[in-house]
């Protein structure tokens, strides 16, 4: 009995501490928008993004006219580079770079926002006897940099206020 009021007092007590420190679930974002029209190249973080909008209640739409907001995807690189060598000349290290870049306008506005670039950059160790193991490494940090974007587009989206007429 002593053991399940002791377990009890112990979950309790780290409830309590989670909760005093900050700590809250992440939330659907606060768009001012319902109905988003997606337009230009194709990016890897595409169906992604789309999947989010949609857990966040937004609907993507396939015409201009039903838009609220309209959303063009520019451009994305992915890029690897040698961040640092062993005395021997050999890679010990890459940095990967992840960028996407966007812009917003209103459908009655002819005017499209100032492009913005997303950016997200991991930095990882290499070493060629484990081969397959930092090829997967490097996959996963790439997905992850993905999804690191997709979630600061949509912050980005949150920023967007409708007009004042």
């Amino acid at each position: 009995m002593q053991s399940i009021v002791r377990r009890f007092s112990i979950v309790f007590i780290l409830a309590l501490a989670l909760s005093a420190c900050g700590y809250q679930l992440r939330g659907v974002a606060d768009l001012s928008f319902k109905n988003l029209y997606i337009q230009g190249a194709p990016l890897s973080i595409s169906k992604d993004l789309k999947k989010s909008l949609k857990i966040n209640g937004i609907q993507v739409v396939d015409n201009v006219e039903q838009a609220d907001l309209l959303l063009e995807l520019l451009s994305e690189t992915n890029e690897k580079r040698i961040l640092s060598l062993s005395g021997k000349g050999v890679v010990s290290e890459y940095e990967l770079n992840y960028r996407a870049s966007f812009r917003t306008r209103a459908p009655a506005s002819p005017t499209w926002s100032a492009p913005q670039t997303v950016q997200t950059r991991r930095n990882y160790s290499y070493n060629d006897t484990a081969l397959l193991g930092k090829a997967e490494e490097e996959t996963r940090l790439n997905l992850d940099m993905h999804k690191d974007a997709v979630h600061e587009v949509l912050r980005r989206l949150t920023a967007i206020k409708p007009a004042t007429e």
